[in-house]
């Protein structure tokens, strides 16, 4: 694997703001639909260079990592 040019780092919260934003990630991945897409991705198989997008259609399609995680040229900050 090759090395990043930079690292990530850490959120810097407070213990607080961190313990909520745990709770919030907690039910996030809890709900029905993160479930069944999630248990849909591990039967499907994941690749290490692809990522598994779910369309609003319902599919799912094979899509590069730069596309999936970059909202497809859109960006996150508005999601």
């Amino acid at each position: 694997m090759k090395s990043s040019p930079f690292t990530l780092t850490k959120q810097k919260l407070s213990k607080k703001a961190a313990a909520a934003k745990k709770a919030r990630d907690i039910a996030a991945a809890k709900t029905p639909k993160r479930r069944a897409r999630k248990k849909e991705n591990q039967a499907l198989g994941q690749s290490s260079n692809r990522d598994l997008h779910h369309t609003k259609s319902g599919s799912v399609v094979r899509v590069s990592v730069k596309n999936n995680r970059g909202n497809f040229g859109k960006g996150t900050r508005n999601e």
